[in-house]
């Protein structure tokens, strides 16, 4: 697989600031909460996707903190396939753009 042409993005003391900020404000994972599970978060995940756009790159509303199990999984496929598989605790799907959650 190919270097991302982004790469550089990360590695700037604006990103290390950024990425700082996000993980501190939001020490737990946002995917896990929705499951009321306490797990630490250790990435910065931009919620939308960024493509080099350097503005939605070091938008902080841009951001969420996420496990790397969370990231690496569900936060990847959500980006490939369009949607979010499971449920919450209550039994909602889990993807905001299920027509359950559209009520």
């Amino acid at each position: 697989m190919a270097a991302s042409p982004y790469k550089h993005l990360y590695n700037t003391k604006r990103w290390y600031r950024l990425r700082h900020y996000q993980l501190t404000d939001t020490p737990l994972c946002a995917m896990c909460s929705r499951l009321d599970k306490v797990t630490p978060a250790t990435v910065a995940d931009h919620i939308k996707p960024h493509r080099g756009d350097e503005v939605l790159f070091f938008d902080p509303k841009n951001l969420q903190s996420l496990c790397k199990p969370c990231h690496d999984g569900a936060k990847q496929q959500l980006e490939k396939s369009g949607t979010l598989r499971g449920c919450d605790v209550a039994g909602l799907p889990l993807d905001a753009n299920h027509h359950w959650n559209r009520l």
